[in-house]
């Protein structure tokens, strides 16, 4: 599945932290350190399978724990329209 981040989100990183802003609903949304890592590769790759590689490299955890947590963050971050979520 492919992701992408529409022109009217913006965001920006604090310290260990990042803050996304979807500048048509007003919304704010916040990132710990760990969810602005998954969301750098989210924006980095495209794509939710090359994250979830890119991520797998960088944390010590198993695929199954990360998928299942970058899957609720991208169901979250569609759900507030901070992305885009299509086959392909």
């Amino acid at each position: 599945m492919r992701i992408s981040i529409p022109d009217t989100v913006l965001s920006t990183e604090l310290d260990d932290e990042g803050v996304l802003l979807n500048l048509e609903t007003g919304e704010y949304f916040g990132l710990d350190e760990v969810g602005l890592d998954f969301w750098k590769a989210l924006a980095a790759h495209g794509e939710i399978a090359a994250a979830r590689a890119a991520l797998l490299a960088q944390y010590d955890v198993t695929e199954a724990v990360l998928a299942h947590d970058l899957d609720r963050l991208v169901a979250t971050l569609a759900e507030h329209q901070l992305v885009v979520v299509t086959d392909g």
